[in-house]
This record gives structure tokens, C-alpha cells and sequence, in this order.
């Protein structure tokens, strides 16, 4: 299990690059400033991308859904599988845009979390947070042979 998480791990860290580096070339193409709130960012947004925005994250769970029915072998392990890379991706994501473009400034920076099925709006701490309490139960859980 150690190396399956392992490879999870990478693969998250992967796609939090790959959308990360997404974002800042949709932020540009669009001609976003890197502001102080994604919240006000949403508001510029053109609705067309909206909608296609809507299913690239659509797409990203689903992959995230994938990876971990083909890498569990029972459904406990596949939701573990699931969280940690889920985890992993959210929090590096933030960790890809600040390398990028130093953003989020801060932990207290407003951003749009998700917008299925409507915009979720909360400072970046909020997601960090719990992707980090997130990673660090499983690693516990796996430790402590409980998983």
C-alpha cells in the first residue's frame, strides 16, 4: 500500500501542476489580474468559460474517481485512495499558483473553491487545512497499520 500511495501522491502533485499552470494561462488569456479575491475574478468571468471551467473540474474528479477504483482493490481503500490523492492535488494546486504567480498572497486570500453545483467561495486556509489534516490521518491511519 505504501508504494500505491506513494505513486498517488506524485500523481496529485502532478495535477495540481497541470492546473495550476492552467489557470494562469486562462487568467492571461482572459486578461484576469492576479487579484486579492478570486470572488471578484468570478464576477469578470465571461459565462461561456464558466460553463467549460465547470467541466474541466467535472473532468478532474472524474479522474480522481478513476485512479482510485483502479488502484483500490475494496471500496474502503479506493475512498482512502480518493482523499489522499484528492488531498494531495488541492493542496499543491495552491502551492503550484503561488511558485507561478505568488498567488494566493496569503492563507486568508479569498478563492472559488469549486463551482459545482454553485460557486464555493472561502479563504485558502479553508481547503489547505483540511487537505493537510487530510494527508496527515491517512499517513497516521497507514503508520499505525490501521489502514
Amino acid at each position: 500500500m505504501l508504494f500505491k500511495l506513494l505513486l498517488l501522491a506524485i500523481f496529485g502533485l502532478a495535477m495540481a501542476h497541470f492546473e495550476g499552470v492552467v489557470v494562469v494561462y486562462l487568467r492571461k488569456v482572459l486578461g484576469l489580474l492576479d487579484p486579492d479575491s478570486n470572488k471578484e475574478s468570478l464576477k469578470e468571468f465571461p459565462k461561456r468559460y464558466l460553463h467549460i471551467e465547470m467541466t474541466r473540474e467535472a473532468a478532474t474528479i472524474i479522474m480522481l474517481v478513476v485512479i482510485a477504483v483502479l488502484t483500490g482493490t475494496t471500496w474502503m481503500e479506493r475512498g482512502i485512495f480518493f482523499l489522499w490523492t484528492f488531498a494531495f492535488w488541492d493542496l499543491f494546486y495552491y502551492v503550484s499558483l503561488y511558485i507561478l504567480i505568488k498567488w494566493p498572497q496569503n492563507l486568508k486570500t479569498i478563492d472559488v473553491l469549486f463551482l459545482i453545483p454553485k460557486p464555493w467561495i472561502a479563504p485558502v486556509w479553508l481547503p489547505v487545512g483540511i487537505s493537510s489534516l487530510t494527508i496527515i490521518t491517512i499517513a497516521l491511519l497507514y503508520l499505525l497499520r490501521i489502514i
